[in-house]
């Protein structure tokens, strides 16, 4: 399916962009990227978008529901879920499949991260790896019941795709038809008038 090509680029993107801010250091294929200083920030548009290096435990925006294992474990669930959904859907429109495409590519980045990098990067074992994020934008300022926030939580490419993806579906996805009614259920045309009902 082409449509997963989609989803292909999103996990690249998402990773290359995540080993460019963590670092990475393969001497036997000659890659070396220093990377960025943990919690340290490089404005990119001023103060309103800055690259800040952090990393995530749990779910977006820091959230942790289960454990880091469940989760991990979890989101691989899904992904297999979304994956499988996809293909049964390629039929379906296209702006539907793109949403889908767009939504498996960035759980794959984040699941990347969560299963493989504690191990890869000798920080922790298998499935108890940290998300990176570094996308940080500016906000307008919030103050609702003591919570303040003036900046977006800091996110990643993989979960911009996953929301683009999710706002697209909801847009675009149109309802299911519902089923047609048994021929049965449907009634049959009058009979035709011979000539012998329209004398008096």
């Amino acid at each position: 399916m082409r449509i997963l090509n989609l989803s292909l680029f999103v996990v690249l993107a998402d990773q290359i962009a995540k080993l460019f801010v963590k670092g990475i250091d393969l001497p036997s294929l000659g890659i070396h990227v220093v990377g960025f200083r943990y919690g340290s920030s490089i404005p990119i548009l001023g103060d309103i978008v800055r690259l800040t290096y952090i990393e995530n435990p749990g779910m977006a925006f820091g959230i942790d529901i289960g454990g880091k294992l469940f989760f991990s474990v979890f989101s691989v669930l899904a992904s297999i879920g979304i994956l499988v959904y996809l293909i049964k859907a390629r039929n379906e429109g296209l702006a539907f499949r793109i949403s889908l495409a767009l939504i498996l590519g960035g759980a794959v980045g984040n699941l990347i991260d969560r299963v493989f990098y504690g191990v890869f990067f000798q920080e922790a074992p298998l499935f108890y790896g940290r998300v990176v994020d570094f996308i940080d934008v500016d906000f307008f300022n919030v103050n609702l019941f003591g919570y303040h926030l003036t900046r977006w939580p800091v996110f990643n490419i993989a979960d911009a795709s996953v929301t683009i993806g999710v706002l697209l579906m909801l847009f675009t996805h149109r309802r299911t038809e519902p089923a047609v009614a048994d021929a049965s259920s449907v009634p049959s045309p009058p009979e035709h008038s011979g000539p012998e009902s329209l004398s008096s």
